[in-house]
Parts: C-alpha cells; sequence; structure tokens
C-alpha cells in the first residue's frame, strides 16, 4: 500500500508534512513518466482556494517543467472538473491541489490519470520511491525540450459548459441555496445555477485562502439548515473545499445525506431503465436504513470500503450506473468518473422538477438509523486495528449489545485517526458504545 498516498490523494499540513519540495518531485517524476511516450507529454493542474495552494501548485509545474512537459494551470476549479479537463483534452493526466474537506492549513495532491480517475496503486508507489530517493535522480529536459506553463481558462469554461449542458429544464421555479465553502465552487457553482434560471441564495463564497471549510460548507451543514429555514428556500446544497461531494438541505431544513441521494438517483434510474445490473453502489459507512430502503425498493446493492475511489473501481468494474458516500461522495457513471458535487446538485434539481416533488418527499423511504460516528487520533492506526483487547471488545458489542444495529471500526485513509461508527435504536446507545471502544484504545495507551 501506499506510504504517502491514501485513499484520497498525498495529504498533511501545509508547510510540514507536505511541502513545496514534496509537489516539484512529484511533478518531476510525473514529467518524466509521461515523457516517455511517443508525444510531448502534457499534465493539467487545479487547486482549490487555501493559501498553500498558490506555492503547492507552480512547484508542480516546475517539475512537470523540468523535466519536460507542459503543464495547463486550471487554477481554482473542483476536483471533478480536473477530470473533465484530463478526459476532454486527452491530456496525459492531472493534478489536483486540495485537502478537500480538511482545515485550510492542511493541503493535498490528489494524481489523476489518462482517464480521468485517481491514479492507481502501482503508479502511487513509483512515485513515493522517487520521494523517498530510492530512485535516481531524473534527468533535466535541456533546450527546446523545456516544458512551458500555460494558462488553460478555456478548461475551466468547457467544464461549466459542461454542467450547463447537463440540465433538461429551466430552474426558474426553485429557490435554492448554495453553500461553496469559500472554496473551489465559489465561482462556478452560482454562474451555472445563476444561467439556469434559479433564484439563487449564497454563502461561503468569498474565500480569502485561510477560511475555506471554516464554518462552511458539507463540514457544517447546520448552517445551510438555518439559512434554507429563515430564507424559505426549496432547497439548499453544500459542498467541500474542491467540491467533489456535495449534501443537501431539504424546505424544512433537514439534511439529506449521500445515502439520501444514493437512494433518489437509484430509484430515478431504475424507473428510467437505466440502473445498470439494477444495481447501486455503497460503502461500508452507509447507513442500514439506506440498506432496507434499496431491499424495500427492489433496489440490489454492492457495498465497498470506504473511499470514493473504491466506489468507482467496482463501478467501472462492473458497469454500474451509480455510487455514493454517505459524506456526499456521487458518481454517476454516465457523467462523470468522479463525485462531482455541483453535477449532483442539478441532478436532484433536475429529478426534483422532473417528479414534481419536494426533496423531503423523494428521501422519505430513507428512514435512517441513529447513527455516531467517534474520530481518535492515534501514534499507530495499523496497531490500533490490529489489537486483540480492542477487536474483542468491538466483536462482543456486535454480537450482544447490537442485534439491531452495528458498530464498525475503521482507520482514516488520510489522517492519523480511527474511527468508530455505531448504529443503533437509540442516539444514547450510539454514543455509549462509540465511547465504551474510544476508552478502551485510551486505556490501552494507543492514542496519541
Amino acid at each position: 500500500m501506499p506510504k504517502y498516498f491514501g485513499t484520497d490523494g498525498f495529504r498533511g499540513k501545509a508547510g510540514e508534512e507536505l511541502r513545496a519540495i514534496h509537489a516539484y518531485k512529484i511533478g518531476r517524476f510525473l514529467g518524466w513518466h509521461y515523457a516517455q511516450s511517443d508525444h510531448k507529454a502534457r499534465v493539467v493542474i487545479g487547486k482549490d482556494t487555501r493559501l498553500s495552494s498558490y506555492s503547492l501548485e507552480y512547484a508542480v509545474a516546475a517539475g512537470l517543467t523540468a523535466s519536460g512537459a507542459d503543464a495547463y494551470m486550471l487554477h481554482v476549479i473542483p476536483t471533478p472538473g480536473v477530470s473533465f479537463a484530463v478526459r476532454q483534452g486527452c491530456f496525459d493526466g492531472g493534478v489536483m491541489i486540495s485537502a478537500s474537506h480538511n482545515h485550510f492549513a492542511d493541503n493535498g495532491i490528489k494524481l489523476l490519470d489518462s482517464g480521468g480517475e485517481k491514479a492507481d496503486d502501482a503508479t502511487l508507489l513509483e512515485v513515493e520511491k522517487y520521494l523517498d530517493g530510492e530512485i535516481p535522480e531524473l534527468p533535466y529536459a535541456t533546450g527546446e525540450d523545456i516544458g512551458r506553463i500555460v494558462d488553460y481558462a478555456a478548461g475551466r469554461n468547457r467544464y461549466s459548459a459542461y454542467l450547463l449542458s447537463l440540465a433538461t429544464k429551466s430552474f426558474k421555479p426553485l429557490k435554492i441555496g448554495l453553500d461553496c465553502a469559500n472554496g473551489a465552487a465559489s465561482m462556478i457553482a452560482p454562474a451555472v445555477f445563476g444561467a439556469l434560471g434559479a433564484r439563487i441564495s449564497i454563502m461561503g463564497s468569498t474565500p480569502c485562502g485561510t477560511n475555506v471549510n471554516d464554518g462552511c460548507g458539507s463540514t457544517h451543514i447546520e448552517r445551510l439548515c438555518a439559512f434554507v429555514r429563515e430564507n424559505g428556500l426549496d432547497v439548499g446544497f453544500a459542498f467541500d473545499g474542491d467540491a467533489d461531494r456535495c449534501l443537501a438541505v431539504d424546505e424544512r431544513g433537514e439534511v439529506v445525506n449521500g445515502d439520501h441521494i444514493l437512494y433518489i438517483f437509484a430509484k430515478a434510474l431504475r424507473e428510467q431503465g437505466a440502473l445498470a445490473h439494477n444495481t447501486a453502489v455503497a460503502t461500508v459507512m452507509s447507513n442500514l436504513g439506506l440498506f432496507r430502503a434499496l431491499e424495500a425498493a427492489g433496489i440490489d446493492c454492492e457495498i465497498t470500503p470506504v473511499g470514493d475511489r473504491f466506489i468507482w473501481e467496482s463501478m467501472a468494474a462492473n458497469g454500474y450506473s451509480v455510487g455514493a458516500e454517505q459524506s456526499g461522495h456521487v458518481i454517476l457513471s454516465k457523467y462523470a468518473t468522479t463525485g462531482d458535487g455541483i453535477l449532483s446538485a442539478i441532478m436532484l434539481t433536475e429529478t426534483m422538477l422532473e417528479k414534481k416533488c419536494t426533496l423531503s418527499q423523494l428521501a422519505q423511504d430513507v428512514k435512517m438509523l441513529p447513527q455516531v460516528t467517534r474520530n481518535l487520533r492515534v501514534a499507530d492506526k495499523a496497531k490500533v486495528m490490529q489489537n486483540a483487547d480492542v477487536q474483542a471488545l468491538v466483536q462482543a458489542l456486535s454480537e450482544h449489545e447490537l442485534a439491531s444495529g452495528r458498530i464498525l471500526l475503521r482507520q482514516s485513509g488520510t489522517e492519523p485517526v480511527v474511527r468508530v461508527m455505531v448504529e443503533a435504536d437509540t442516539k444514547q446507545d450510539c454514543e455509549t458504545y462509540a465511547d465504551m471502544v474510544i476508552d478502551r484504545i485510551k486505556e490501552l495507551g494507543l492514542h496519541e
């Protein structure tokens, strides 16, 4: 498994775990790697709005050009916009500078292959070998072989135009709230929904470099809930820092999460005869309420590990139409190879208009069990996951205390964190059992 690259890229505190030299060397390796082809290598680079994205963006570009590749700069754009640009422009690969939903002080580097999909482990392992000095110094390009840096505003415009092209209806009947998390959606989402005719109310759209995800966006959905209620809106959509995820808020100010959205899309696709293999793809963290609702609707469900990468791998391998994480990564294979928050918001709005239903009506069949997730920073994630005492407690609770619910212990793919998720008949039970596992980990001295 990769050492630096987790389920969603190389992520860490900017200037500490992730520095400009890392970005430069990643660019150096990618430029050399793609230069092995029979044409001048071309790589697109995008970023979100956090302060450190500027230095990392140009460090990657410097590395690419030093190795002989041309770097096409999309600048601030959602992660799915980079994926779209790679596919649409037939680029060799793409790089996104973002730490997604994390605090502004963190940042990350996501690598995409020529299909706009997340780079495979084999490529990531080679990048890591170069970062660790296990690969000899790579040759520098010289003379006319040195790469260029190209401003690629056309790529941003084409992505926006593509999103606009997906809507078949006017959004004029609806009052829509948008929380752009002061991130990559800040300019594109309001422009797209405005062009589609929606009466939009906007929050979280004044990025300054240090306010991405700060009390706003999908990680602070409570603000949008209040915003929708106070302004009498029909629906609200909240994105994260790089806009690859979307959570919704219905007309009552209630959260409609990724599980609800997956159910809504799967059911709509089946009614259209477009739900391939009659199957939706979810993760182990999806709520039991989703699984029960899909079963009641006669829809099969494929379950993957957490991470939109694993959802897409299952979808691509089996030809499935839709998959999602509860956190709001939703993939519609007809339109994209990654989660796309703005696309999800457009298609949810389309479904509301098509069915002449409110969002609460579309989501009402999913009866969510109370769910609590506790996060604990630890020194060694693998050591916690393999600890016999911790595993014994989790198994005992699963077998004897949670007959109608479940407990799941997993490690974060992007942080030094383990997560304990519990579903039970009451929230109090969830909190009690989750705290029991967290307390056991602490008693064993496995936390930071």
